[in-house]
This record gives C-alpha cells, structure tokens and sequence, in this order.
C-alpha cells in the first residue's frame, strides 16, 4: 500500500485522506473500530515503560490516536485530545489551564451551556469569571488583571454570530503569558483556524459539522505547542474524558464530505438570508456574511467562507404568534443542534444569556439551521411559517 504524504496536499484531499491507514489493516479503506479497554502488554518491562502510546484505552487506543492527530492538521495545532462531547472538550480545555485565584474572560456571546459551567462551577472553585462585549477587540487588554489566566472566545459567538478579533485579542494576551482558547465549532477548521491567527488552543464540537449526520456526540481541544497539549492530555486523563471509538469512526465518516456539505449550507443559507432580510416579519437577520452584519468586515478578512446557521429576530408580537410561526413549519422542526444535514429550529433565551452587553431588544430571536434540503422547499416552508404568525396576531 503506497502512503500519500499529506503535507504535499490541498486541504481538500487530506481531508479525503487523513486519518487513514490502510497499510495497517490489512487495505481497510476506513479507520479501524478499536473497541476495547485493556491493552495487552508482552511482559513487566514493557509495562513499566511508561512512553508506550497505548496504555488502556481511556488514555488513547488507536482508533483516537488517529483522529486526534487528524483534527491537529485540521486546526494546524500540534496535537489534541478528544472527548466524549463539545462542552467536555470547553471545561477540560479551561479546567486545563485555570486554578483557583485566576481571572478568566469570557465571551458574552458564548454557548449558553458554558456559560452555565463558568457560573455554576468555575465560581464555586473560586475562579473569577468576568464577561466581556465580544467586540472589543485589542481593548480587552484593560481588563487584563495580574491574576488573568485565560482568555475564552466563541467566534462567531452564539444566536448573534459577533465575529472577535482573534489575532488582536491573542496578540495583547500573548504578551501578557495569558491562555486563548477559542470554540471554533462555527469555522469547523475549514473556515477558521484560530491556532493560525495566534490562539493557543482551539476546541470543537464534532457533534457538529465534522459529523454532519445528526448522529453521534463527540469533541476535541487542539494545542498550539507540546507544552499546552500535555497540560491538556493530562486534564482529560485525570478527569476521565474520553471518547468512544464509534462515535470516532462516524465522525471521520462526515470528515470526508465536510468541505462539500459547508459549501452547499452557505450557499443556500445566504440565498435564505437575503429573502428574509425583505421579510416585514423579520427585524433583523444575523449572519457575518450579510453585508450588514456589525462585524461581517472581520468575518471577510478572517474566515475564508460561511456555513448554513443564522437567526432571526421576529418583530414584537405575542407568545402565540411566535409559536404559530415554529409550529406551523415542515422542514424545520425545533431541536437544538445543528450541523447537520437536516434543517433545525430553536428558540434562543437573550435575557438572560448576555450580561456584559444586556440583551434590549423586543421580539422572538430564532436561530435557523440550515441543511441540505432544497432552498426553494424551505423559503416556501418559512412563508407558511409568515403566514400562520400574521394570522395569529390578528385574532
């Protein structure tokens, strides 16, 4: 079997490729299932050597060895660790590198379930967590306290798709020995790679774009340098994170395709944009690639492309017009994932999400996922939507 040096590649065929070894398999085309716990070992000595790559299999088997170093390359980092799903890859990647004392700054525009951990949790082990407006830019460097440790962003952060200045934020934090760590599930590691614009660690949920079929939970943490990913290695081991060599499989199933599925959801995801932002319905669209997006101007000089989520801010209307709108549709039930290949609805709590810039606005804030469906199908779905919200309001 002739081995492909990948590092002579395009991105798009070492994403048909990485991770494969069918040299070791006997030609299986595909990563190999290593279900298993223990590991077998051919006498004491190799036992005591504790520089073996395959100990037990929730330190690593080889079925996460080859993913974890698959999604290294993809977010051009030095290596990773995977974890069971991607809010455990966010609190071990934080747990990583915060103690008690620290200060840590957090995006107020960040998966809701995070902010639930720093507040729940970082707080009671007496980390400082302070909450910081997503656009501030290099300006968070006022806010940098002796005890700063970390620095989390989320970019584009959740419901309102604020894109942060990553290189700016990760150069002040630099300077000052301060940790970034950036959610980049949005990006994926196709169109954002926060490694390469200064971060130094860069976490994701698989369950996402990566999967892309609605059908498995799984997330990883990417260093920048072998010191950060040992801090990290050694958090998931003492916390127990680890990933199930299933999910891991499927997940370089979605691999393969992920480049095409994103391309083919933001094509019809702006097409969708630009019809809702004529909607009379429709306060305002959120998406970084509209034009009119407050930080689409960093989005264009970041990103090298969009995927298929945006929201939308109804116009005020009661609970029951909101509620007819959701209801009244086919092609988008309610759930809250997204990534996949299907369309999604879910209603987004602002109130109570966004403390550092308090949420003033009146009116539903949905978020759409949009997925492989045709367009055409879901714009009329979304008029039936329109419809049955205006007759609501009028009886």
């Amino acid at each position: 079997m002739k081995k492909i040096d990948l590092n002579l590649m395009s991105e798009d065929t070492r994403l048909a490729h990485m991770g494969r070894a069918p040299e070791d398999y006997y030609g299986v085309v595909n990563p190999v299932v290593a279900r298993t716990s223990t590991i077998l070992f051919p006498n004491m000595a190799a036992y005591e050597d504790t520089d073996r790559l395959y100990r037990y299999a929730r330190y690593s088997n080889p079925t996460s060895v080859k993913f974890e170093r698959a999604m290294a390359d993809l977010e051009a980092g030095y290596n990773a660790v995977s974890t069971p799903s991607g809010l455990s890859a966010i609190t071990t990647a934080m747990l990583a590198f915060l103690k008690p004392g620290d200060h840590c700054l957090v995006s107020d525009s960040i998966y809701p379930p995070t902010r639930n951990f720093c507040n729940r949790y970082l707080s009671r082990w007496g980390v400082e967590v302070e909450y910081y407006d997503p656009t501030i830019g290099a300006g968070i460097a006022e806010k940098f306290k002796k005890n700063t440790a970390v620095v989390y962003m989320e970019s584009p952060g959740s419901a309102t798709f604020d894109v942060q200045d990553v290189p700016a934020i990760a150069d002040v934090a630099k300077k000052k020995g301060i940790i970034t760590i950036v959610d980049n599930s949005w990006g994926g590691g196709i169109l954002f790679k926060p490694i390469e614009h200064g971060a130094n660690i860069s976490v994701q949920s698989a369950t996402k774009y990566i999967s892309g079929h609605a059908d498995l939970m799984l997330g990883f943490a990417v260093a920048d340098h072998e010191e950060n990913y040992r801090k990290l290695k050694l958090a998931a081991t003492d916390l127990g994170v680890f990933a199930a060599p299933d999910n891991i499989v499927l997940a370089f199933r979605g691999l393969r395709t992920m480049k095409i599925r994103m391309r083919q959801n933001a094509e019809s995801a702006m097409m969708i944009a630009q019809w809702l932002q004529k909607r009379p319905e429709v306060q305002r669209v959120y998406y970084p690639a509209l034009k009119d997006h407050p930080t689409h101007a960093i989005w264009k000089r970041d990103f090298k492309g969009a995927n298929g989520i945006l929201s939308i801010l109804l116009k005020d209307a009661p609970r029951e017009a909101n509620h007819a709108f959701g209801d009244s549709l086919t092609l988008f039930p309610v759930g809250s994932s997204w990534g996949g290949y299907e369309s999604l609805l879910q209603p987004q709590v602002m109130q109570t999400n966004r403390v550092a810039v308090p949420w003033t606005e009146k009116g539903a804030m949905l978020r759409l996922q949009i997925g492989l469906e045709d367009p055409q199908d879901l714009i009329a779905d979304l008029e039936k939507g329109f419809a049955a919200f205006n007759a609501a309001q009028k009886k």
